[in-house]
């Protein structure tokens, strides 16, 4: 997810879709253009310095697509004889030739390739890196490329006009004069790397979950952000939970250990420097912080009561472009001091893109309302109306599914549970919940549940049940695997007696579930609500009790 000078947001999911939008100031993004661009998933994207080139490369078809981006279209693809890893355009505004670097998935070497030109590289780096190398950014202001291989080790080279030599405009010889051991040190090989905008500082982010950034011309360490899970645990004591409730906070760190366990999870992670290059943007357990990097301050804290990882995150500039503001007449002082909106276009309009984990959606966080063209999209005030849907399910694929559930899965839209306190008749939602409507059905009728005790009762909250172990650690879903959350604007525990799946976090339900004995409407978001008791309720009020 990548975002630049030109006001165009560009965005690529694992399935090798491409899409274009634009930012459109004071008024939202708008939809482009939409590219099917590789068959596999994206190994990285890569946009020049002025914002008007883009390559993609994808390591499984070993192709590179190369696009235009102020006109939205595709102008040059090849295929390569390695499987490319990463890549970075190496050039300036006024050369002649656009240097594409690619890095090889399988060898230490960088091929370098003309972006406009044909499949056979110019050049290949063979000597710089002796480990398959991960990522490679350029400092326009250096004519300088920087890039890490897979052990963390950190290498400085130049442009064609120097050969692609040692560049002799920085201010170190050696690099024990430098810090640039400190990912081989520590054995922890970068996540991320971005190179600020005014090109005198670059920050990395370790395996070891510490931000590392770096004074661009002497190698020298400047400052370490801790971003250790660890370090969170023990600030929380200190500030109570960040001002999350206990559930919450217990769920937000058994998703980052969930993080921790799988090394595919940051791949994709993304941290940006703001236009001035004074405040670092990044992804955390709590939202999405932004820091100062002259007062060593977090200044701002963004998303923080949102219940998704974000991942990744992009800054659009916030003034229009110069272009757009001579567009109109000179404002004058009563003009300026009016209320009317249409004479506000020239203000400040900053936009902060992010994506998160396993969402298959992207967020934007602006100062201005959620714009909605219909009115009906959030009578519940649940906040939903913010949510823009771009795509449609295309009509085969609604075939598909509806003559897949026929065959495989039967659900009802009612059930009795049999318990030694009587019985307890249940209304479920196989529309709004389908997988947790059918995970609780198939594992009914299988006999899954029978014999099962409430091994969890909280007095005047809810009780829960579907473990077979009887201890509250065991149960799994009919797939054999967890499933996805499934959240709907019209079914809130807004009222006591909704049931609703039992999680160790988002996207983490098995055969547990519980039901409620009171509203609880902090559980909205969280666990997904596929039923409700309609009748025998004294049951269990007797059972809490």
């Amino acid at each position: 997810l990548i975002n630049f000078r030109t006001d165009f947001i560009i965005t690529a999911s694992t399935d090798g879709h491409l899409k274009f939008w634009k930012k459109k100031h004071s008024e939202g993004i708008e939809f482009v253009k939409h590219f099917r661009c590789h068959l596999h998933a994206f190994s990285h994207l890569t946009i020049n310095h002025n914002g008007t080139l883009m390559a993609t490369v994808c390591m499984l078809d070993k192709s590179v697509k190369i696009f235009d981006i102020p006109n939205f279209d595709m102008i040059n693809m090849f295929n390569t004889e390695f499987a490319p890893k990463t890549a970075a355009w190496i050039h300036q505004g006024n050369d002649v030739i656009q240097i594409l670097a690619i890095s090889d998935s399988e060898s230490g070497k960088i091929y370098i390739y003309d972006g406009k030109g044909e499949d056979k590289p110019i050049h290949v780096l063979d000597k710089i890196h002796s480990n398959p190398v991960k990522f490679i950014e350029y400092n326009p202001h250096f004519d300088c490329a920087i890039s890490i291989d897979e052990k963390g080790m950190l290498e400085y080279w130049s442009g064609p006009k120097r050969e692609y030599h040692f560049p002799d405009n920085v201010k170190w010889t050696y690099k024990t004069e430098t810090d640039l051991y400190e990912f081989v040190k520590i054995k922890a090989p970068p996540r991320c790397l971005v190179v600020a905008p005014n090109g005198k500082s670059f920050a990395a982010v370790g395996a070891d979950r510490r931000i590392r950034i770096f004074n661009f011309a002497t190698g020298k360490l400047l400052k370490v952000i801790d971003e250790t899970l660890q370090f969170y645990i023990d600030q929380a004591t200190v500030n109570k939970n960040y001002g999350l409730q206990n559930m919450e906070w217990n769920r937000r760190v058994a998703l980052e250990k969930e993080l921790d366990r799988d090394e595919n999870t940051f791949q994709h992670l993304s941290i940006c420097f703001d236009e001035t290059s004074n405040f670092l943007i990044y992804p955390t357990p709590i939202g999405i912080k932004v820091y100062n990097l002259y007062t060593d301050e977090i200044i701002r804290e963004i998303g923080k009561n949102e219940n998704m990882r974000f991942l990744g995150v992009s800054l659009c500039r916030a003034v229009p472009d110069f272009k757009e503001q001579l567009q109109g007449a000179a404002a004058t002082i009563e003009a300026m001091a009016a209320a009317n909106p249409n004479l506000k276009k020239t203000e400040p309009d900053p936009m902060l893109v992010a994506c998160a984990y396993r969402k298959g959606r992207f967020y934007l966080f602006t100062n201005t309302e959620p714009f909605s063209t219909d009115e009906g999209d959030d009578i519940d005030g649940t906040g939903m109306g913010r949510d823009v849907f771009n795509e449609k399910p295309r009509k085969e694929d609604i075939i598909t599914a509806v003559e897949s559930d026929t065959i495989d899965s039967k659900v009802t839209e009612h059930a009795v549970i049999h318990t030694s306190f009587g019985d307890i008749h249940i209304k479920l939602f196989p529309n709004e919940c389908p997988k947790a409507v059918e995970n609780f059905c198939t594992h009914a009728r299988r006999g899954y549940y029978n014999g099962q005790t409430f091994h969890r009762v909280i007095k005047s909250f809810m009780i829960q049940t579907g473990d077979p172990t009887g201890k509250g650690t065991g149960g799994q879903s009919i797939w054999g695997e967890d499933f996805e959350d499934e959240f709907h604007p019209k079914l809130r525990h807004d009222k006591p007696y909704m049931v609703s799946m039992a999680n160790a976090g988002p996207n983490t339900n098995g055969s547990q579930f519980f039901i409620t004995v009171i509203p609880a409407d902090w559980l909205d978001g969280k666990n997904t609500l596929f039923g409700q008791v309609c009748d025998f309720i004294f049951n269990m009020r007797n059972k809490n009790s």
